[in-house]
This record gives C-alpha cells, sequence and structure tokens, in this order.
C-alpha cells in the first residue's frame, strides 16, 4: 500500500518552534477583544485614539464607516466609545505622552465625529397634546470641555426632550434664560471643583426667582466627595446619565400633577 505523504509525521522541532508564535497570537487576540471597566472593547479605543491624534487629515465620515465594521450601534458610538476616547486622551496628557495641544485638537476631532454620528440618529418626536419636556445644559465660566455636554444634549434629544446647551455665560444670563425659557431640567456640566463657585451662586438664583424650579443636576468628570458637593451646590442629584436626570424630572412633574 502506498503512503500518503499529507499524513507524514509532525516534525516536533517545527511544532515545538511554531508553539510560542501561537501563544502571542492567542494573547494578543484577547487582549484586543478585551473590554474595559464600562464595557468598551480595547481595539476599538485604540483606533480612535491614534485616529484622533493621528498627524494626517481626520475624515469622520471615514471614521465612522470603520466603526461600522465593528458593529457598533450609533448609540454605543455616542455614548460610549466618544466619551471613553476622550477620557484616554486626557489621561495620556496627564501621563505626558502628548501635549495640551494634541488633547485640544483631538477634542475637537471627537466633536466632528459626534456631529457625524448625530446626524444618523433620528430624533423621537411627540403626538398631539404630549408634553415635550425641555432641558438646559450649563458649561460654567472658565470650564475648557464642552464635548460632555454635547453628548448629554445628543442623549436627551434621541430621548424626546428638547434641549440646549448654555457655554460660558456668566449667572445672570443663564437665570434669565432660565425665566424666559423655563426649561424642566438644568444640568451643569463640570470638570474642576472651581466652577462649584459659580454653579451654587446660579441654583441660589434660579431657586429664588423661580416659582416652580426645574430639576437641578450635575454631572462630568468632577472628583471630589459627591455627597458633600451635593449639598453644597444645592442640585437635586448628581449623574453622568441623562436617563436618570430624565425619570427624576418625569417622577417629579407626575408629583406636581403635570402630564
Amino acid at each position: 500500500m502506498t503512503r500518503d505523504d499529507t499524513l507524514s509525521p509532525i516534525n516536533l522541532k517545527v511544532a515545538q518552534d511554531f508553539e510560542p508564535l501561537a501563544s502571542q497570537v492567542i494573547t494578543l487576540l484577547s487582549e484586543r477583544q478585551a473590554v474595559n471597566a464600562v464595557g468598551a472593547r480595547g481595539v476599538i479605543l485604540d483606533y480612535l485614539v491614534r485616529a484622533t491624534l493621528s498627524p494626517s487629515w481626520f475624515d469622520p465620515i471615514q471614521v465612522m464607516h470603520e466603526l461600522r465594521g465593528y458593529r457598533l450601534t450609533l448609540d454605543s458610538v455616542i455614548d460610549l466609545y466618544i466619551p471613553q476616547t476622550a477620557i484616554c486622551l486626557g489621561e495620556l496628557w496627564v501621563s505626558s505622552d502628548i501635549d495640551f495641544a494634541a488633547v485640544t485638537v483631538g477634542a475637537l476631532r471627537l466633536q466632528a465625529l459626534l456631529s457625524e454620528a448625530s446626524v444618523e440618529i433620528p430624533h423621537l418626536h411627540t403626538i398631539g397634546d404630549v408634553e415635550v419636556l425641555s432641558a438646559l445644559i450649563v458649561v460654567p465660566e472658565g470650564e475648557q470641555h464642552f464635548l460632555g455636554a454635547s453628548v448629554a444634549a445628543g442623549q436627551l434629544r434621541r430621548l424626546g426632550c428638547d434641549a440646549s446647551i448654555s457655554f460660558c455665560e456668566d449667572v445672570k444670563e443663564v437665570t434669565e434664560r432660565v425665566k424666559f425659557d423655563q426649561p424642566n431640567m438644568v444640568l451643569f456640566s463640570c470638570a474642576r471643583i472651581e466652577p462649584l463657585k459659580y454653579v451654587t451662586r446660579l441654583v441660589d438664583k434660579i431657586t429664588s426667582s423661580t416659582k416652580t424650579p426645574p430639576v437641578l443636576a450635575l454631572g462630568g468628570p468632577i472628583r471630589g466627595n459627591l455627597k458633600s458637593i451635593k449639598e453644597h451646590t444645592g442640585v437635586d442629584l448628581m449623574t453622568n446619565s441623562a436617563k436618570d436626570v430624565l425619570g427624576f424630572c418625569a417622577k417629579r412633574q407626575k408629583a406636581l400633577g403635570g402630564k
């Protein structure tokens, strides 16, 4: 009987040499599929960080095309991957791996990506006499971050709310805006402790100048004793979830006898 050479004995040396390579490939694939604490996949975050820091031209349309290849929903791009990429840029700046100019350019690119992704999200529309809840998102004077406020506004709009943003207006301007527009919710976005004085003054002005004050919420990447910050500023709740604020507002509306 003839022998089939394809079934010849395995060369043990070749097999032994291949084992380390196979192990490296498995490890690499495992790392690329790994997810962080909030569920973001490492390979996608790596791509977005490299794209936002690339010295070449940044095309948000092309980046969205690449992200679709990972089978991401638009909600996950907007609510998870864009904010997580911004956090990565901040960490790289803190560790001195990139300078402030690179962070600024990266944030602007993420803002462009957010705008591109938001175009594809259909807004919820109300029918008939159903009340549309409104929200004002306030970025305090002295703050230099705008991406988080834009993400929150997009989240609220997709939940059926009318959302607008106040960028670096003084206390008087925001107070007048609240009295005129009468939003159901005012959300403050803070990244540092210093603007909390502004938030405290504004909360006091709003609550003392309106008969039925809106829900007042504080969020953003601010650090510290959250319970103490909530008590000091006088806000109703501290959260980074637009759904939490909307839910709190809906419960208050129901308690007050609203629709």
